[in-house]
């Protein structure tokens, strides 16, 4: 991306030939006029979303016809790593399409999926990607989950706790664990002393979504969070809470409270 524009405009005839460029220098057999011609006819009426889906069923129609074959094809096209907690939208916009394609034939190879959002990640997030695997496959996915958290790599912690919001936004609401969040809240804590701050907005975020979702359980991990002495955590819990903050709600100050004695942090507010 390289000037201001409705985000939706990205996801048309320019990402085409973007995509194309990169695919043919790997698959020379690249069906590449009937995917321009598929994205042409198609995408100007259609909203973000729609431009998304648009691309990845176009690929699907266009390239191989085998699914571990594009995605063979996938990761040759993912470029170096993003060593930054910004910039995947930015840098990295081109990849949305394929993290759509998983979502939508990810099933296919559940395992060669989960391998595939493992790199994907890494570079644009994997956050959507996963959330229908996951869905279909809750047990192995909460294998994956664990051992992202404690992963070396920042994006995979990030993912650990994004990938499993049940409010992500411009996701499908995950409601598996709604009523029963303890496997969500032993991922998260692994993750609740993080040092990088991607991650942590990310763990107060998924913990701010069951506060909406399932408050009594959320309030009791945040209260036990708030005698480790960790400043890190202290940010976590501050932030998860901050729209009880905003209102006053006395358990939620004195939640903060608590943590911040433990972490000798004055002047907080």
């Amino acid at each position: 991306m390289s000037e201001f524009k409705a985000l939706k405009l990205y996801f048309g005839r320019e990402l085409a030939e973007l995509l194309i460029e990169k695919i043919l220098k790997i698959e020379p057999n690249f069906k590449y006029k009937d995917f321009y011609n598929l994205i042409d006819i198609g995408c100007d009426e259609l909203e973000l979303k729609g431009r998304n889906i648009l691309f990845a069923k176009s690929l699907k129609d266009t390239l191989t016809g085998n699914y571990n074959n594009d995605l063979e094809i996938f990761l040759k096209v993912l470029g170096d790593e993003n060593t930054e907690e910004t910039g995947m939208f930015y840098n990295y916009y081109y990849l949305w399409p394929i993290g759509t394609y998983v979502e939508l034939y990810g099933l296919e190879d559940y395992e060669k999926s989960m391998q595939f959002i493992e790199e994907l990640t890494k570079r644009f997030t994997g956050e959507f990607a996963v959330r229908n695997l996951i869905k279909h496959n809750p047990e192995e996915s909460l294998n994956y989950f664990i051992k992202w958290s404690k992963s070396n790599n920042f994006h995979l912690r990030r993912l650990s706790s994004e990938g499993i919001r049940p409010k992500l936004p411009w996701a499908n609401k995950l409601d598996l664990f709604i009523n029963e969040p303890k496997p969500v809240f032993e991922i998260l804590d692994n993750l609740n002393q993080d040092s990088v701050k991607f991650v942590q907005k990310s763990v107060a975020n998924n913990v701010n979504d069951y506060l909406k979702l399932n408050e009594e359980q959320a309030i009791y991990l945040l209260d036990s969070w708030s005698n480790i002495k960790s400043k890190n955590t202290f940010w976590i819990i501050k932030h998860a809470l901050r729209n009880y903050r905003k209102n006053n709600v006395q358990f939620a100050l004195d939640i903060i409270n608590h943590s911040a004695k433990v972490n000798k942090i004055e002047n907080y507010r």
